[in-house]
């Protein structure tokens, strides 16, 4: 039988559309999820003579390749030996070349943080005197574009392909079995698994040019492809569609040998055991992105993935569900509507969903936000903000169908139909069934009302199908008379097209029919309303989802904040330093470091002054600070001083504990001037620790 997209049906495709759009369209490049917290030598600063080599220090681990830190001269010639390294922690560096002159250099950099999500920027230092410089460094947009939009519907189609898949299928399995075989039903799950895949792929070709260029004619450079594939976010993609191979065994045996399967022991087991793998396949494949994305990273990843994972699991069954609720209602056939029980087993099945979703969202917040002033001082606090309100309201909708739900199953064993006497041709009336009843006198009950009219959909489509392919045949219903003009039609009946015209009349005849009995229940037509209303929030929820994966952590946000202040303040007490040298023999020499341990509560900033930083004895005070500048108590800080061009040291000092975040050391002798390494070790518990250097000239 031919179906048609109703108009309601067809609005909600649009509104996808729409909302998708719109927010990937204003979502711009993707946020950094890896700051820039420090720098050597740093921003805008004047230093005396060319640096060996350029250091960057990150609020995470990041990946690099041969262009992720350039260093340009006033020329915009490349100056860097193209091989950057992991010095220590998140810091990383390249060497310069020798011999460079005076002027402004420019330091671009682009990176992958551990969150799978391309950062850049660029800043400039001097050596000697500051200069004009022609360096550009506009070629690299991580994460942005043309490119960077298409990456983002990827990741929006991926996401609603596996909620329509895992949702869809867990609907069929856990709350309505007969639905194996609504054709609806099954075009929707195979829609959702092509969606999936297709996404999956894209995302692979994407990758290289999100990651680096950002240019459409890197999509298909397969040395990319060869590059993403070595990574994790790659492995993650390949591990997703290997899964997806699984999800079609799944698929095929859930519409094919599960649909046919009488009922008794063996279709029980079976269910058990779709039930095990579609589990299994669908846990696996919502690890293919925790173990790439936010939860793979940060404070506590082996509590937030595992948690990540069944967040995704909570939203497909819900949503995805709903989406199956939804088609089920408008597109079932008259004679396999879905039933009351299948409804309520829905309902209890979407509240377990929703009450895992709201745990596991409450600790993402915590994770992801940290303080409550997150929520408004940042973008992802306040996307955060948006997607709380669209679940309430969402909820609220939610208990709306509730209501309608419990209504139903009510009402659904007294429910009638009445039968009129001025009904249509065609349609049987309790007179035809008595002999004597009259509308009004008796009633039938809505379950025989579409026993009949299934039977009546039978006998008209094999007439219609009689009409297409036997001359003179009618297509006409049961209790139906032939239009006077057709017996006498005569020969025009065997016309093909005659035919086929009959079998649209007909079709459109069978689809009032059904339509008729699917909203003669009150109860059931104000369910379909609401579920609709759900799907439509459901959308808007999933692109904003979307958007926030892409969003920098508001924790990460704010660190990076106060390690910029921080390190501005220290750029500007360096440059007064330099500035009163001019007027004096000495003068204060201050260094910022920003560390990371690798444990609990391991990062923060370490402050190194020296004075009168000359030849001699001077006085050495250091200072560790929290990511957002609160003084922060560790067990340990240890200091050591290297001049490599002299071989000597490392000198070793170890300062005395004065109060909380500040030790002092008082006689440190610096036996010459030269450019000198000063190296601080940062132990924050009995086994995390870590060695963070800048270079100084000192004397």
């Amino acid at each position: 039988m031919t179906r048609t997209i109703t108009p309601r049906l067809r609005t909600l495709v649009l509104l996808i559309l729409a909302v998708a759009g719109a927010l990937l369209a204003g979502a711009g490049p993707a946020s950094a999820h890896a700051a820039l917290t420090g720098s050597d030598p740093a921003q805008g600063v004047v230093v005396p003579k060319a640096p060996d080599q350029v250091s960057l220090t990150f609020s995470e681990n990041v990946s690099l390749n041969s262009n992720s830190i350039r260093v340009l001269d006033p020329k915009g010639k490349r100056v860097d030996t193209a091989k950057p390294d992991n010095l220590s922690g998140t810091t990383y560096g390249v060497q310069l070349k020798t011999g460079l002159g005076k002027g402004t250099y420019t330091v671009a950099w682009q990176v992958v943080s551990a969150d799978s999500h391309p950062v850049a920027g660029a800043y400039t230092f001097s050596v000697g005197a500051p200069s004009t410089t022609v360096a550009s460094v506009g070629d690299q947009e991580a994460g942005g574009g043309f490119v960077g939009w298409l990456y983002g519907f990827g990741r929006y189609m991926s996401y609603a392909g596996y909620i329509v898949l895992v949702g869809g299928a867990a609907f069929v399995l856990a709350c309505w079995q007969r639905g194996a075989g609504v054709r609806a039903l099954q075009r929707l799950v195979v829609g959702g698994w092509l969606t999936l895949t297709a996404a999956t792929l894209w995302l692979l070709l994407l990758r290289g040019s999100y990651t680096t260029s950002g240019s459409a004619g890197d999509i298909f450079d397969l040395n990319l492809l060869g590059q993403v594939l070595q990574t994790k976010t790659g492995a993650a993609l390949v591990s997703r569609l290997l899964l997806l191979a699984a999800a079609a065994l799944f698929i095929a045996v859930l519409f094919g040998a599960y649909d046919k399967r009488e009922e008794g022991a063996e279709k029980r087991d079976l269910t058990f055991g779709l039930a095990i793998g579609g589990t299994v396949v669908a846990a696996g494949l919502a690890a293919s992105w925790a173990m790439a994305e936010h939860a793979s990273t940060g404070l506590q990843p082996g509590i937030a993935m595992p948690v990540d994972v069944v967040h995704l699991l909570a939203v497909a069954t819900w949503l995805g569900g709903l989406t199956a609720l939804l088609v089920a209602l408008y597109r079932a056939p008259a004679d396999t509507p879905v039933g009351s029980a299948a409804v309520r087993r829905f309902s209890q099945v979407a509240f377990g969903s929703v009450l895992a979703l709201v745990g596991t969202g409450v600790y993402q917040s915590w994770r992801q936000l940290g303080s409550w002033s997150a929520f408004t001082d940042t973008a992802y606090g306040q996307l955060l903000l948006v997607k709380i309100a669209l679940v309430a309201l969402l909820v609220g909708i939610a208990s709306i169908s509730r209501r309608w739900t419990a209504r139903l199953a009510d009402t659904a064993p007294t429910e009638t139909g009445e039968a009129t006497a001025g009904e249509e041709t065609g349609k049987a009336t309790a007179g035809e069934e008595t002999g004597e009843a009259t509308a009004g006198e008796e009633t039938v009950t809505a379950s025989a009302a579409t026993k009949r009219a299934g039977k009546e959909t039978v006998k008209a489509s094999a007439a219609a199908k009689e009409a297409s392919g036997t001359a003179g045949a009618r297509a006409a219903g049961p209790g139906e008379e032939a239009p006077a003009g057709q017996a006498a039609a005569g020969g025009d009946a065997t016309d093909p097209e005659r035919a086929a015209q009959l079998a649209r009349q007909q079709t459109a005849k069978d689809r009032a029919r059904q339509k008729r009995v699917r909203d003669a229940d009150p109860h059931r037509f104000g369910l379909r309303r609401s579920v609709l209303a759900e799907a439509g929030v459901a959308v808007a929820l999933l692109a904003v989802t979307t958007v926030l994966t892409q969003t920098e952590p508001g924790r990460t946000e704010l660190d990076a904040k106060a390690a910029a202040s921080s390190s501005s303040a220290s750029s500007s007490s360096s440059a007064s330093s330099a500035s009163s040298s001019s007027d004096s023999s000495s003068g204060a020499l201050t260094l910022d470091m920003s560390f990371d341990t690798g444990g609990k509560d391991g990062k923060g900033v370490v402050r190194v002054d020296l004075d009168p930083a000359t030849v001699g004895s001077n006085e050495m005070h250091v200072y560790v600070q929290r990511p957002n500048g609160r003084a922060f108590d560790i067990p340990e800080v240890k200091v050591a001083f290297t001049l490599d061009a002299k071989k000597i040291g490392p000198l070793p000092v170890a300062p005395d504990h004065v109060t909380t975040g500040h030790w002092a050391a008082n006689g440190v002798q610096i036996p010459m001037a030269g450019d000198w390494t000063v190296s601080v070790t940062v132990r924050t518990s009995d086994i995390d620790q870590v060695t963070v250097s800048k270079h100084a000239q000192i004397g």
